[in-house]
């Protein structure tokens, strides 16, 4: 039976895409597509519908937001608030199935990062 295998891309609107492909870039390591396609390490993804009236994106006009997989979220975590980026977490966001911590890109766009529990069923690698 034919199924989706995965994540193809994630397209979404910018006002500058240009600088915007350039901040993911620097600081998360994503290389713009014009450049090459980006090549991910396998690992689990979540493909989740949440209520319309959730606060968990934050801006009630959000409609998506992204979670990126990372292997040293303290190191991240680090790096991000050397080049002067906000970053935010809560107690409530670490579980069973890892570690989060939510910043925004210059649009405003809130972009979660999430470092898998080692062990945790179905979702480390």
């Amino acid at each position: 039976m034919a199924k989706v295998t995965g994540i193809g891309g994630v397209f979404f609107r910018a006002r500058d895409p240009q600088v915007l492909a350039a901040w993911y870039e620097r600081h998360l390591g994503i290389d713009d597509i014009a450049k090459s396609v980006w090549r991910q390490e396998a690992g689990s993804t979540v493909f989740a519908a949440f209520a319309r009236d959730t606060d968990y994106f934050g801006r009630s006009e959000q409609q998506w937001m992204i979670n990126f997989r990372v292997d040293d979220l303290d190191g991240m975590m680090a790096k991000l608030k050397a080049a002067g980026i906000e970053v935010e977490t809560r107690a409530e966001w670490d579980s069973e199935v890892g570690r989060f911590c939510r910043i925004h890109d210059p649009e405003g766009n809130p972009v979660e990062l999430w470092e898998p529990a080692k062990g945790a069923a179905g979702f480390a690698d």
